[in-house]
């Protein structure tokens, strides 16, 4: 997979309205690396508003990170304060809710979560391939 050769950060408000913010942010900065944004917006959309609705404190902050991989793809991670790992649950057809980790499972050349230390929190991570 490679490291990440750039970063780029964003502090997320415990507020769900900063999605649409979240969204101008990876828009910028991929188009700084002349990469299409519709998928890792779509990505970063999911993963933010799952970190949000599932942190252990409102008051508690998320924080997006952008940077490339060695082979030129998209490395996009969300850390919040919970240790709860995400999972996939069964969808219900009729149901608008519950197909975020599913939607990064389709995009995405492979997902992780990684704790932290402490059990202070997680880090949740997607990589993107450029097209």
């Amino acid at each position: 997979m490679g490291q990440v050769t750039a970063e780029n950060a964003m502090v997320v408000k415990q507020d769900l309205r900063v999605v649409g913010e979240v969204r101008r942010f990876v828009r910028l900065v991929t188009g700084q690396w002349g990469m299409d944004d519709f998928v890792p917006c779509l990505v970063a959309s999911e993963l933010v508003t799952n970190a949000l609705q599932h942190a252990s404190v409102s008051d508690d902050d998320v924080t997006l990170r952008l940077g490339r991989t060695d082979d030129g793809a998209l490395w996009m991670e969300v850390q919040d304060t919970t240790p709860d790992v995400p999972h996939m649950p069964e969808t219900d057809p009729l149901s608008e809710a519950g197909r975020g980790l599913l939607i990064v499972d389709q995009f995405c050349r492979c997902w992780g979560v990684r704790p932290l230390a402490d059990n202070t929190g997680k880090v949740v991570f997607a990589v993107i391939d450029a097209p």
